[in-house]
């Protein structure tokens, strides 16, 4: 019987990836992420092509590749360097203001303490938001399919975030700027894969019994393209210390703040023109 059984454990160790057995193991996997936008306009000033002039634009500004280095308990994301894109004024007549990762910016996730501390640069002042690592209340499905050579299987959740929407009216007979908040269901899909049993993810998603390879949040999608297991080159996987400490929901208030100012400042500029853009974007 002990022959038996010490002949099945040396079987089960053929299924083991090689790399699990390192005591300092890495990786790193490389993401691409795009973004669907929503467009919605009601401007009598702006042509068709001036349109989709805009709805391009956009669609480059979203489109980043991200990498993560993971261990067994923790990880680094950031954002890869690349050409700048655009931000400011177009000959579309709208200028944008982009809030979001730069290259940076790095998010450390701990999976064993359950914390996370984020890099974040609000209009030119940077941050360390810091704060408690929330899983998503995942449910694990039995659909799989393969995502390259490795074998993935779907995993589904929802939470309640809230939208922010600003709208500017000024014409001869009207003259309004209104920013709307409200909160709204998101869907979250996964794919992950056990072949590598770590529970990371991009961003700020994890908690899956294997590495998400592929994350679709409502109009925005996250894809692995490539998986480098303990490179020779590896990359010490600390906490960032820059920037004024924080936690999340403070945070949040500040930035809140801070766009509704910025957006009926704005608004309150560009008067008389009978212009109305209406422009939402999902966050």
């Amino acid at each position: 019987m002990k022959k038996l059984i010490l002949k099945i454990v040396q079987f089960s160790f053929l299924f083991v990836p090689l790399f699990l057995l390192a005591q300092d193991f890495q990786g790193k996997a490389y993401y691409q992420s795009k973004t669907t936008i929503d467009l919605k306009m009601e401007n009598d000033h702006m042509s068709e092509e001036q349109a989709k002039m805009m709805q391009e634009m956009l669609k480059k500004q979203f489109e980043k590749s991200f990498v993560l280095t993971f261990d067994k308990e923790a990880s680094i994301y950031k954002q890869e360097e690349q050409l700048d894109k655009p931000t400011g004024g177009s000959s579309v007549g709208v200028q944008m203001i982009m809030i979001g990762s730069s290259v940076n910016e790095k998010l450390y996730k701990n999976t064993k303490t359950k914390r996370y501390a984020r890099e974040q640069n609000l209009f030119g002042k940077p941050f360390l938001v810091k704060d408690e690592l929330k899983s998503q209340d995942w449910k694990l499905g039995d659909e799989s399919k393969m995502i390259g050579k490795y074998l993935c299987f779907k995993a589904t959740a929802v939470r309640e975030v809230k939208r922010m929407e600003f709208e500017s009216k000024h014409s001869e007979d009207e003259k309004s700027d209104e920013v709307k908040e409200e909160m709204e269901e998101q869907k979250i899909t996964a794919w992950y894969t056990s072949d590598i049993p770590v529970n990371h993810g991009p961003d700020n998603y994890w908690g899956l019994p294997g590495l998400i390879m592929e994350l679709n949040v409502d109009e925005t999608q996250y894809m692995c393209t490539k998986i480098v297991m303990n490179s020779k080159d590896k990359i010490e996987i600390k906490e960032p210390t820059k920037g004024k400490v924080i936690n999340s929901k403070k945070f949040n208030e500040l930035m809140e703040k801070k766009m509704k100012e910025m957006e009926i400042n704005r608004g309150r500029e560009s008067r008389g023109d009978g212009n109305r853009i209406n422009i939402q974007i999902g966050g």
